[in-house]
């Protein structure tokens, strides 16, 4: 089958490479040459333009952007005259599912077919496979079966459940249509929530197991500090890359995120490459927002969200309140860490 893949950035092009390996032809453009040049020299087709790009796709066409979300909608104002009915869009980024159903209905009238599809594997898909929540007309979806076929992980990627039978369904293989528009990209909105509190949950653990020598760190003994009360209780010199390995065997808590946890850890015991202020990319907002409208709580993906939001110097304001008040009622001043402190 052919695909035309607007964006070559690290999954665009791994998308592009791995659905070539399968047998499927790939027309790529991208506003950086060298990226098309690398593609061409692995079998893609280019185009210098997005005209150009067009009339190299067979009718019904295919055209999947992987862009970030704030891009989609110039793109698309661009590739809509260029289009013709029966046509397919397929957003594979991290689009808010709002945005899915307001482009849906304005491509309509056009009788142009739109697909939203949250992409999960980031850069080891090429070898992995990409985990696929599509959203679209059931028909649409299942023309492009070939495609999310070849780009998902495929049955042997894991063990069938205890208790399935029969011929595997596509979510076995790795992909599946979560239904009408907008809903492969509420999926994968709620799929980054999760991994907002993963993250959380392993980094917060991993943190105490990191301070369990907390007992042997001298202390200035002052009326504005709590002391360790049982610091003979924290002794411990933990090896915290090796707790991580540790983990990945036979545990509970085993996973994907562990192994890469435990991949930068053995990289880099102190993380000293990272200073440690965490991005959100607007998943983890959106899913709270829908967890409001919903009336559902979600205390763990709220909390590890406005962690993220600490971790970049936004709370820095509310602690030098904090400060203030408290020289205010009671005289307290502050105590600055020292050199090599946080």
């Amino acid at each position: 089958m052919q695909l035309g893949m607007i964006g070559l950035g690290r999954m665009g092009s791994y998308m592009v490479q791995r659905l070539m390996k399968a047998g499927h032809e790939c027309v790529v453009y991208d506003t950086h040459p060298q990226a098309m040049e690398d593609l061409v020299s692995k079998g893609a087709k280019s185009a210098p333009t997005l005209g150009e790009f067009v009339q190299k796709l067979t009718k019904p066409r295919a055209v999947w952007l992987m862009v970030p979300a704030a891009v989609v909608d110039p793109v698309l104002a661009s590739l809509k005259p260029l289009l013709q009915p029966g046509d397919i869009v397929i957003d594979g980024g991290n689009s808010y599912y709002h945005d899915d159903i307001r482009r849906a209905a304005e491509l309509k009238p056009q009788g142009i077919n739109y697909v939203d599809c949250g992409t999960s594997g980031g850069v080891w898909g090429l070898d992995r496979g990409y985990c696929l929540m599509i959203g679209g007309d059931e028909a649409v979806v299942k023309h492009l079966d070939p495609i999310f076929m070849a780009l998902a992980p495929g049955i042997g990627s894991a063990p069938r459940t205890p208790g399935a039978t029969g011929t595997p369904s596509t979510a076995e293989h790795g992909y599946l249509r979560c239904g009408s528009n907008g809903a492969g990209h509420f999926v994968k909105m709620v799929h980054n929530g999760i991994e907002y509190g993963l993250m959380a949950a392993f980094a917060e653990g991993l943190n105490i197991i990191h301070n369990a020598n907390a007992g042997k760190v001298k202390r200035e003994v002052d009326a504005e500090t709590t002391p360790l009360r049982h610091p003979e209780l924290y002794q411990f010199d933990i090896n915290v890359a090796e707790v991580a390995e540790v983990w990945r065997r036979g545990s509970v808590v085993g996973s994907w995120l562990l192994d890469l946890t435990a991949q930068a850890l053995r990289e880099n015991p102190e993380l000293s490459d990272f200073e440690g202020r965490v991005s959100d990319s607007g998943e983890g907002r959106w899913t709270l927002q829908a967890a409001i409208d919903e009336g559902i709580p979600a205390p763990v993906i709220s909390a590890a969200l406005f962690t993220r939001f600490a971790s970049r110097g936004n709370e820095e304001y509310a602690d030098k309140l904090m400060s203030a008040m408290r020289y205010e009622f009671g005289g307290h001043l502050e105590k600055h860490a020292k050199a090599g402190e946080r």
